[in-house]
């Protein structure tokens, strides 16, 4: 995939930026500042600059430190509540809080509010983690299904939800949900498995712990497969035609709605080649509205109009006066990638061994806005029939779907042919 300009044009083959480096500093016990906000320095003066001591704080009683240290735990809970699905930090948290409340009432309630808020929220997690497990426990491939049922009754998305509008709605609650559930520390699990202060340090002894964010990756892919699956089961032609133009109108209502990764999962779907070779099916739909959307979605110049798009959709929602307008949903792929080639194309250090506050400032920045974004409260209400069939019903696996693409339209060239007839022979057991 193609490097994110902005980013990379900020860095040079060293991997830092050279103009920052070389703009007038501020130095200060080895710690350096520019426009008073850090920029650089060594990690032993970090280190010395946070450490307490009788000039940072001159009285250390904990009444004196207590209003901060709550402060701080308010905000680590809230931020970063995964963290603490560990025993041994929620063990060190319940420790903490204990010599914190000693003898102080209003301290004692204040951190009585956080702990409960905190395992109201992994109680939360845990739940939504089961729900999860048990649809991809029972995930089935649309075929097998297909074999045991008679195809007259075989339901597909119309028949549930019949209006774009409605289906666009319910995919970008579906959207907001999952990606409340991805916590911000899942974006370094990700991408570090290094020391983030030393490139040859590994400092991750334990698997990633990015279930949350994979999960919304595979949601994306499903949703995908699921476009291309209501597309290519129809029999008839005029029945698939209605289909495409039907995800077209969806995919639009999630462009108004500010919800750019169902527009995308659904573009990639109807790009698929199982249902881009239907060209006797294209030939009936009228494309015009999806030419639109894919030059709002085209890859070139690394997606210059979604970002585009996706920054007009941001300005709006700061401004925005209901939840309706506050929603962005960016396209997460591409989310990942900019986050991705940050991370690698600059430093960890500077090279006069100065930790590179630059880098972790952008990293922030990023992660910062995504984290508002998928706070957002979604204002439409719940069809659960329509969620339960976006989220339950099976999909074709790729050959299921060049199968039924050959038996709607037949096969154009011989290596089609030979394709057909080995799909058919092992999905159908026929020749």
């Amino acid at each position: 995939m193609p490097q994110t300009p902005p980013f990379a044009a900020m860095f040079d083959s060293s991997g830092y930026n050279r103009n920052l480096y070389l703009s007038k500093e501020d130095n200060c016990g080895g710690l350096y500042y520019h426009d008073n906000n850090l920029i650089s320095g060594s990690l032993e003066a970090l280190i010395q600059h946070l450490v307490p001591n009788v000039d940072y704080y001159p009285d250390t009683r904990i009444r004196k430190i207590a209003p901060k240290i709550l402060q701080l735990l308010t905000e680590w809970t809230e931020t970063f509540p995964y963290d603490f699905r560990d025993e041994r930090m929620m063990r060190n948290l319940k420790e903490l809080a204990q010599r914190i409340t000693s003898g102080d009432e209003m301290y004692r309630k204040n951190v009585q509010q956080i702990i409960q808020a905190l395992i109201r929220k992994l109680a939360s997690l845990s739940q939504y983690e089961e729900v999860l497990a048990k649809i991809n426990a029972t995930a089935t491939d649309r075929l097998t299904v297909l074999k045991t049922k008679p195809q007259s009754i075989q339901r597909d998305i119309l028949t549930v939800c019949n209006d774009p509008y409605t289906l666009a709605q319910q995919l970008t609650r579906i959207e907001l949900e999952r990606l409340n559930y991805i916590g911000p520390e899942e974006f370094v699990q990700a991408f570090v498995q290094k020391d983030p202060l030393d490139n040859d340090k590994s400092c991750y002894g334990n698997p990633k712990k990015t279930r949350n964010l994979e999960a919304y990756v595979e949601w994306f892919n499903r949703l995908s497969y699921l476009v291309a699956t209501e597309i290519c089961m129809p029999v008839k032609k005029k029945h698939r035609a209605r289909m495409i133009e039907y995800f077209i109108d969806v995919a639009r209502e999630c462009f108004n709605i500010g919800n750019f990764n169902s527009l995308m999962a659904i573009i990639s779907g109807m790009n698929m080649s199982p249902v881009s070779r239907l060209k006797k099916t294209w030939a009936k739909v009228k494309t015009a509205k999806f030419d639109i959307l894919e030059h709002q979605m085209d890859p070139s110049s690394n997606f210059y109009n979604y970002r585009t798009a996706l920054r007009g959709a941001a300005q709006r929602s700061l401004t925005a006066h209901s939840s309706r307008e506050k929603i962005v949903i960016p396209f997460f792929s591409l989310l990942i990638k900019d986050i991705y080639f940050l991370n690698e194309g600059c430093s960890n250090r500077l090279p006069n061994g100065h930790v590179n506050f630059e880098k972790f400032w952008e990293l922030a920045k990023q992660v910062s806005e995504f984290m508002t974004w998928k706070q957002v409260e979604c204002p439409f209400e719940r069809d659960r029939k329509i969620l339960q069939y976006l989220l339950t019903i099976p999909v074709f696996s790729e050959d299921a779907l060049y199968l039924a693409s050959y038996e709607s339209e037949g096969p154009e060239n011989h290596i089609e042919k030979d394709r057909w007839k080995t799909l058919r022979s092992t999905l159908l057991g026929r020749v």
